[in-house]
């Protein structure tokens, strides 16, 4: 199944103003293990090994989005 690469989150704009209020006050390495922590939450709410493969190749090969 191709992973959905439409728009998907209700109100983006709050999401990343949480995920940068989380991050806020850490160090590089803090930050960096935020980061890890929640792609493991993420990929366990995922679960499919193919799906998961997908999205880590895509990561890949994907420009950043503007501004990171």
């Amino acid at each position: 199944m191709p992973l959905n690469m439409d728009a998907n989150i209700k109100d983006p704009d709050a999401f990343y103003q949480a995920l940068i209020q989380a991050h806020e006050g850490l160090s590089d390495e803090e930050s960096q293990a935020l980061n890890a922590r929640l792609i493991i939450v993420l990929a366990n709410q995922v679960g499919d090994k193919e799906t998961l493969a997908q999205a880590l190749e895509l990561a890949k090969t994907m420009e950043a989005p503007a501004g990171l």
